[in-house]
């Protein structure tokens, strides 16, 4: 009997071989669910071809109304199964289901039997679905008896499932993307939603639009989110405590402080107070935050005089050593002004992962048990009896930086990792490397054959990808959806959750783990919430707890929680939330060593580390190489130049990047993305330089804060490669490969002779090329025996590069162009320059969206879309659109 005193009969299967059954789509529109970020965008795809599939936004999903940003949109280029692992290996050969799962399952056992249960680890991730998070939270914590799964949610959130425990007694998000649309402030807290959070992005402007509705950000960095905020605050990093304890003592002294509310509903520590007091006037936490008085006071007062106030934060928040108390001083705020529980008015986390909230409903993080449980002696007993599981672990496990360094150590003796890429993701990277190759025993699921992790691995599983998954995944309002699968699993590809499955029957538990379907294990899930719950916990989808198959199937988004304190009640013994008193800790001086702090985060045309986003040539449009982001003042004092190689070097490593001076980086910061990997770069691996501090309360890394140096890459050529088709090895000093149209363009610099770097690049075909020996230039083209072009290659010493893009158009061009124009780089007859792309949707490109503008006086957004699309579909561009109009007015008036 699975589930145990709260499960039900279900089926069991007798050979692992055997698939689950998984019906290819018919044609038909199929209703599912993003594979991208927390705001949980629902989706009509329909299969059009064989791994083809045509994507649109679901009008009738309450997340996103039909819109959908860039990469959504083209979800249809990702879904080949290029690169993809589609069958077991063991030790890097081909094996059968049957023998890879007995040698997991053995190797596991035996590694518990000798070392004990704490000797084993998973590390998972919010790209499973719940399904697959709740058998694999069962097996660890509940047969396995240890606590040590932890995912790469801990990355992300964690701090804000810290910081809302604290305060609600409960992992609770105590709002919904209505709130936005009936807000009349929004304040956006570390938090560039413009690009990671498209579609929440365009709501909050409609709100705007529709009821004027005012926003205020705040970020170190000025980004794209602030294009048409009506403030900006440019914070000192590491100082949000200092704002939000200053803002909440102003509101005190203003008196909108809700007595009643905060008498009835809220307990307040003896010396809260007055601790509030020395130092968190206004003019203290302007010089604290290095802000302008002037603007603090209007911000202060925006604040005060708004009631329906919504406080959107993300990873600028969490992603800080001091992540929880920065979540709590938010939350503070709301409680004690009583903007909580009420329509337009809450503290609102929204997530990174398109499933982090289920992975956090079923238990998925080290620090806590199932169904929003904690470890308290009467939930394990109570998990225990549910589960009629032999023994379940009764303290938290190892969270992701302690679990990967308890590994290095040699106490983590075996490890399976799902769905993720820790050798990247992961603070201080080269250790986590090192780790992975000390320990005993690495298993692998996943839908990539070929990943920085998956190199470590003893055993690859083959794991189903979006678009074969099927089951549910909860966005960050709390909304259930439904991802279906739009085709059959490729080669021995299986859901996560029935890999995870077999290993536990071999395991010898298999009854409680005889699930035939995702519906078994989300109804299991379901019961387990209510299982005396008796209202102690807000999560509660008992409501599903018989759904049938059919139901199942045919399951609408539905929330759970409701409207969670718009009664007032908290998840508390006695039913009130918590004023949590928090500090501005000193912040680190910076030293001669290292005079900068780093920053990290998102592109907003890629996802990760990019195996999915990295298969679409329009989504490599946006940004083609990792950047390294410099104020102009920081540049000019290394000799720093636009475009430059830079090396960016940090305590724990150092790697390349390419400089792009940009004002909107306050002096003395630097920002680098987090998606390029060894695959893609021989750069641009911020993974290396993170230090590996954690928050005392989440366990989450501070990502936000690094201390830095950068210097001028001193190289003797340049050049670049557009090909067809890329040797794996490129053996230039620095290299980033990218796809585009019918190829890839491979930016390359380095020194010595580039002949003998190159060489390998330009194999096979008929060649021309030419020397200018005066320059140090080499060009070259390889024609295939159609005479269609293959490869080009251009290198310069000291003279400048032809532009990339007519060259990438002629690696799918019908007639080939003559040898000259080849050699020269351009067409005879000279083309527009478009410009790089802003607009990925409808491939346009920002001299075009400038010359309109010029041309046809333009002045919004909507008129740019009018005359050029850009901007009609996704809406991601629409801030970089608005920003090129304004510097396009401010030209004309210079």
């Amino acid at each position: 009997m699975a589930g145990g005193a709260g499960g039900g009969p279900v089926a069991t299967r007798a050979n692992a071989s055997d698939p689950p059954l998984t019906p290819p789509a018919s044609g038909r529109a199929i209703k599912t669910t993003c594979a991208y970020c927390g705001v949980g965008c629902g989706i009509k795809a329909t299969v059009t071809g064989e791994r083809e599939v045509a994507i649109a936004g679901d009008t009738e999903h309450p997340a996103n109304r039909g819109k959908l940003c860039s990469k959504g949109t083209h979800l249809g280029e990702t879904v080949g199964l290029e690169g993809r692992l589609l069958y077991p290996e063991i030790t890097g050969r081909r094996a059968s289901w049957d023998k890879a799962i007995r040698q997991v399952a053995r190797t596991f056992a035996e590694t518990i039997e000798r070392h004990g249960p704490d000797s084993v680890a998973f590390y998972v991730s919010g790209q499973l679905l719940t399904e697959d998070y709740y058998v694999a939270n069962k097996l660890m914590k509940g047969f396995i008896g240890s606590a040590n799964i932890d995912t790469n949610s801990r990355l992300c959130m964690s701090s804000a499932v810290a910081g809302y425990t604290r305060a609600f007694g409960e992992d609770v998000v105590p709002a919904t993307y209505e709130d936005i649309d009936e807000a009349d402030l929004v304040v956006l807290v570390g938090s560039n939603t413009a690009w990671c959070h498209p579609v929440v992005y365009q709501r909050i402007m409609a709100a705007r639009l529709l009821r004027g509705t005012q926003v205020v950000v705040i970020d170190p960095r000025r980004t794209e989110t602030c294009e048409e905020a009506d403030l900006h605050l440019q914070l000192r990093p590491g100082t949000d405590v200092a704002l939000m304890n200053g803002l909440l003592a102003y509101c005190r002294d203003a008196g909108v402080l809700d007595e009643a509310f905060l008498a009835e509903h809220v307990a307040t520590p003896d010396s809260f107070w007055s601790a509030l007091g020395e130092g968190n006037d206004l003019w203290s936490t302007a010089r604290t935050c290095d802000i302008a008085p002037v603007d603090l006071k209007r911000f202060f007062e925006l604040f005060a005089a708004t009631p329906r106030t919504v406080t959107l934060f993300s990873q600028g928040i969490n992603q800080s050593i001091r992540g929880t108390d920065q979540v709590n001083a938010i939350v503070n705020v709301h409680l004690a002004t009583g903007r909580i529980g009420k329509p337009g008015a809450a503290p609102f986390s929204i997530t990174g992962q398109p499933n982090a909230m289920g992975g956090r409903e079923v238990g998925g993080l080290a620090s806590t048990l199932a169904a929003h449980r904690d470890f308290a002696p009467e939930n394990v007993a109570e998990v225990k009896r549910f589960w009629a599981a032999p023994r379940v672990a009764d303290k938290p496990g190892l969270k992701a930086v302690d679990l990967f360094r308890s590994i290095r150590e040699g106490r983590v003796k075996a490890l399976w990792v799902m769905a993720t890429n820790p050798a990247v993701s992961l603070p201080d990277a080269a250790q986590v490397r090192e780790a992975l190759a000390l320990c005993p025993f690495v298993v692998v699921s996943d839908c990539m054959a070929d990943t920085d992790t998956s190199r470590f691995a003893d055993v690859k599983l083959p794991a189903v990808g979006w678009g074969e998954k099927d089951g549910t995944v909860t966005n960050s309002e709390r909304l259930i959806s439904r991802q279906r699968a739009l085709m059959a699993a490729p080669g021995e590809a299986r859901p996560d959750w029935w890999i995870v499955t077999q290993v536990a029957r071999a395991m010898g538990w298999r009854d409680a783990f005889g699930y035939e379907n995702a519906a078994d294990i989300y109804r299991e899930h379901a019961r387990l919430s209510a299982y005396r719950n008796e209202g102690r916990r807000k999560f509660d989808i008992g409501f599903h707890a018989a759904i049938t198959n059919r139901e199942y199937e045919a399951m609408e988004p539905v929330s759970w929680g409701g409207a969670p304190f718009s009664e007032g009640r908290f998840s508390t013994p006695d039913g009130k939330a918590r004023l949590v008193a928090v500090e501005q800790r000193v912040l680190d001086e910076r030293l001669p060593k290292w005079p900068l702090t780093l920053n990290t985060g998102r592109y907003r045309d890629q996802w990760h580390t990019m195996t999915r986003t990295g298969l679409s040539p329009r989504l490599s449009q946006h940004r083609r190489e990792p950047l390294v982001e410099i104020h102009f003042r920081d540049a000019e004092e290394q000799g720093i130049g636009d475009g430059d190689l830079v090396r960016v070097a940090t305590p724990q490593g150092e790697s390349v990047f390419r400089a792009a001076l940009s004002e909107g980086q306050r002096q003395g910061e630097i920002f680098t993305p987090i998606h390029w990997t060894d695959r893609q770069s021989s750069g641009g691996r911020t993974g290396l330089l993170p230090r590996p501090l954690v928050d005392p309360h989440s366990g989450q890394p501070g990502f936000k804060s690094t201390p830095a140096r950068i210097e001028k890459l001193a190289v003797e050529w340049r050049g670049f490669l557009i090909a067809r088709e890329v040797p794996e090895q490129v053996r230039a000093d620095y290299f980033t490969k990218v796809r585009v149209g019918q190829g890839w363009l491979v930016e390359l610099a380095g020194s010595g002779d580039p002949d003998a770097q190159l060489g390998n690049l330009l194999a096979g075909g008929q060649r021309i090329e030419s020397l200018d020996r005066a320059r140090g230039g080499w060009r070259a083209a390889v024609l295939d025996k159609g005479g269609r072009l293959s490869a080009a290659l251009f290198v310069s010493r000291a003279g400048r590069l032809p532009d990339r893009e007519w060259l990438i158009t002629q690696l799918s061009a019908h007639e080939t162009p003559s040898s000259v124009e080849l050699l020269a780089g351009r067409p005879a007859i000279p083309q527009p320059d478009r410009g790089p792309i802003v607009c990925v949707c409808f491939d346009v490109g920002m001299k075009t969206i400038v010359q309109a503008i010029a041309s046809q006086s333009l002045v919004s957004v909507e008129a740019v879309g009018k005359a050029l699309s850009a901007g009609t579909n996704c809406g991601s561009c629409k801030p970089a659109i608005q920003r090129l109009i304004g510097e396009t007015k401010e030209a004309a008036h210079a």
